[in-house]
């Protein structure tokens, strides 16, 4: 494995935990970035958007979206603002590797950059 490896992480998501897992299990050690601590910003946002295949909405945790209340953000741009304001809301684990990123949901997504 030549490229370094991001996972956006929050430890207290099972399915986080388990990319986390599922990476080391295959040897790799990725930069783990605990995103509630360190929330990225909107430009990172974007970048991250576009290394998913450009969904912004894919991003959203929906759920947590009605939680608080807020409305469906109408574009990509609108998605970024909001998940830059409420990291909270971003889904969770993103995996970046060779300039692309996977959702681990499910954790086995992340093994097509490895």
């Amino acid at each position: 494995m030549s490229s370094k490896v991001t996972i956006y992480h929050n430890p207290r998501c099972q399915k986080s935990r388990q990319t986390l897992e599922l990476l080391r299990s295959h040897g790799v050690e990725p930069q783990v970035i605990e995103y509630l601590k360190t929330p990225p910003d909107e430009k990172t946002l974007a970048k991250l958007v576009k290394q998913l295949g450009g969904d912004a909405s894919s991003l959203v945790r929906e759920k947590d979206l009605r939680k608080l209340g807020l409305p469906r953000p109408a574009d990509s741009a609108e998605v970024v603002k909001t998940l830059a304001e409420h990291p909270a809301l971003i889904e969770r684990p993103i995996v970046v590797s060779g300039g692309k990123a996977r959702l681990g949901r499910p954790p086995e997504n992340v093994l097509e950059l490895l």
